[in-house]
């Protein structure tokens, strides 16, 4: 009994989440063939590179956080802002125990 009340609620909430794209409807201007392309090259890369690529990606992600941020708050000093950025890469919560509070 009580597991069914469980996954009622687990598909109650699931259908309230908007449904996540498939690679397909993400990439619809792709054709077949330079997709086999695309996942050949993938397989082939070793996984060193991936890590780098990856890494690339990452920072710049947060060096476009971190222009977002000083556009926000110019007046913010680097460590508020490091600050601030961590906010967003680990959630306030976590921020705030690691980091302290942020500035007023």
């Amino acid at each position: 009994m009580a597991h069914e009340s469980v996954l009622s609620e687990i598909i109650q909430k699931s259908a309230l989440r908007p449904r996540l794209p498939t690679w397909r409807e993400m990439n619809w201007d792709t054709s077949p063939e330079a997709e086999a392309v695309l996942f050949k090259l993938w397989r082939e890369t070793p996984a060193w590179r991936k890590l780098e690529m990856m890494e690339s990606l990452n920072q710049g992600a947060r060096q476009l956080a971190l222009m977002g941020l000083r556009q926000r708050f110019p007046g913010a000093s680097p460590e508020e802002l490091q600050r601030r950025l961590a906010s967003i890469l680990l959630g306030e919560a976590l921020a705030s125990r690691v980091y302290g509070p942020l500035p007023t």
